[in-house]
């Protein structure tokens, strides 16, 4: 069905008076809310002072009243020195001040009461303030849509979609890496720590024998296995998100990431940091650790490389990675950056992180020849929101 321009129009200019008289009213709504807080303060200052005021006069009668029940009982023991007089008067004066702390204690407890009411009352009004200046805000947003250009809403439509993709595909990553570390446990720790039980169980029946070297034998063997399985549970919590990251920074982890690279698949691996090292925030970090991690996972997977180097070069307003390996390489070419052999490699994966963080990225190959790809991002670049949850999932094994 299609509709005509001024019908739209029509449409849109009523949403527009809708929206207008219903901002007025939240308005008006908020206004007084205001003059309502404004109130409700000016009271609560003056209960504040007459508290303040009233517990003062407590702590006073207080103290009158410990002295005066002291004379009390000082002239009603001694007969000889005081007279009845003396005593009356006493007694007279206890009583009155007893009376006083009664009234004013009973004075402090209304005021405390009247106190914390006018005070709940005050951040109630706040919260009332701020949820109508929230709606005003969005209303004002959706204002500035439906009053500018028809062309936007295509445009707006278009960024919604584009979003709710990225989300799918934060989603999917979250999925496929929870895979990854419920198999990673499932396939080591988890199995390893059931034999350890066992051979526990075996070990504890054997010390009511004789063999106790056996148990001796046994217990190290245990202790090697402990320690093996804690290394493997440390590199999965590196693998989650290394600690030296938030603590030493990108460049020492990256330089432990490469170093533990080479001794865990034997290819030869080189790290270089050129420029003046600069902080970043923490997803950014996370993201550019996150590509060097897919990217070497690559090199280890598909290159058949045996050597591989990373450099990472701070510039003035930038920051480049750029990784090389001797491997097999293959034809860089505009078609194929969306087949499926590269969404195989990662490569539309690297793609997707980079623009997200604002960068470029290129990869140079040919078939023989290694790889090279080179990254460039900003490193003051205003981040999406996305980032902070797409930079921080780990990469597929």
């Amino acid at each position: 069905m299609e509709y005509r321009v001024d019908q739209i129009d029509r449409v849109i200019q009523n949403a527009v008076k809708v929206m207008e008289d219903s901002k007025m009213q939240v308005f008006e709504i908020c206004e007084a809310a205001r003059r309502e807080l404004l109130s409700l303060t000016q009271e609560l200052d003056r209960v504040l002072q007459e508290t303040s005021e009233t517990i003062d006069k407590v702590d006073r009668i207080e103290r009158d009243y410990r002295l005066a029940r002291i004379r009390l009982t000082e002239v009603s023991r001694d007969f000889v020195r005081y007279s009845e007089k003396d005593i009356k008067a006493a007694y007279e004066k206890a009583t009155a001040l007893q009376l006083d702390l009664m009234v004013y204690r009973e004075k402090e407890g209304y005021l405390k009461a009247r106190r914390d009411e006018l005070q709940s009352r005050a951040r109630n009004v706040e919260r009332s303030i701020e949820r109508a200046e929230s709606i005003g805000s969005q209303m004002n947003v959706v204002l500035d849509y439906l009053s500018g250009d028809l062309t936007q809403v295509t445009r707006i439509l278009e960024s919604t979609k584009n979003r709710q993709m990225i989300g799918l595909k934060i989603i999917l990553a979250q999925e496929e890496e929870r895979k990854r570390i419920a198999r990673e446990i499932h396939d080591g720790p988890a199995q390893s720590l059931a034999n350890l039980v066992l051979r526990t169980e075996i070990a504890e029946r054997m010390l009511g024998t004789q063999e106790l070297e056996v148990v001796r034998s046994e217990l190290i063997d245990l202790k090697t296995q402990i320690r093996f399985d804690l290394g493997e549970i440390r590199k999965i919590i590196f693998n989650l998100r290394p600690m030296a990251l938030d603590d030493l920074g990108l460049v020492p982890t990256l330089r432990k990431f490469v170093q533990d690279f080479e001794e865990r698949t034997s290819i030869r691996a080189k790290f270089e940091a050129i420029g003046k090292e600069k902080r970043m925030t923490s997803a950014l970090e996370a993201a550019m650790f996150r590509l060097v991690q897919e990217a070497f996972n690559n090199v280890q997977k598909h290159s058949e490389a045996t050597f591989v180097s990373l450099d990472i070069i701070f510039l003035e307003e930038t920051i480049q990675l750029v990784i090389r390996d001797n491997g097999v390489g293959f034809q860089v070419d505009a078609v194929g950056a969306q087949s499926k052999k590269y969404s195989k490699f990662g490569l539309i994966g690297m793609r997707e992180r980079v623009d997200l963080l604002q960068g470029t990225i290129e990869f140079e190959s040919g078939v023989g020849q290694g790889t090279t790809i080179i990254i460039q991002v900003p490193i003051n670049a205003e981040l999406r929101k996305e980032l902070g949850h797409y930079g921080e999932q780990d990469v597929k094994s």
